[in-house]
């Protein structure tokens, strides 16, 4: 938020946003919830539109940036950016999800994927929770 902040004093505090919702939200790209959650360190050009902006980091940066923590912790098993992926899912399961909702959350075009997670849990009852589970 903090950089947003100066991105803005600076000129450069709006994101691309495609053409319909730029029509729909004129003022979208400037706004806090547009912003990315990974902004990059630099501004750089925007080929589409010639415009200075600050774009997103590449997904091999935050690689990067959650193995440096992981080691920095003390972290001595192996982890990185797909085992918490994984973890996410599992929670999900576990706290009794459904499947095709996890299925959306994590962008697998086919269910069959998303099953892969269902053996790590092992719960009877396709790990459904009845109502009455939760005032104990």
């Amino acid at each position: 938020m903090v950089q947003h902040k100066k991105d803005l004093a600076g000129g450069h505090g709006e994101v691309y946003m495609p053409f319909s919702l730029n029509q729909k939200y004129p003022s979208g790209g400037k706004e806090p919830a547009w912003q990315y959650l990974f902004p990059a360190a630099k501004l750089s050009m925007d080929p589409r539109s010639g415009v200075l902006r600050r774009h997103h980091l590449l997904d091999r940066g935050v690689q990067r940036a959650i193995g440096l923590a992981i080691r920095e912790a003390g972290v001595y098993k192996q982890a990185n950016s797909h085992a918490f992926r994984h973890s996410f899912a599992t929670r999900l399961l576990e706290n009794g999800y459904d499947i095709r909702t996890i299925q959306k959350l994590l962008g697998h075009a086919d269910v069959r994927t998303t099953e892969i997670y269902t053996h790590v849990v092992r719960k009877g009852g396709f790990g459904v929770r009845s109502p009455i589970d939760d005032t104990f």
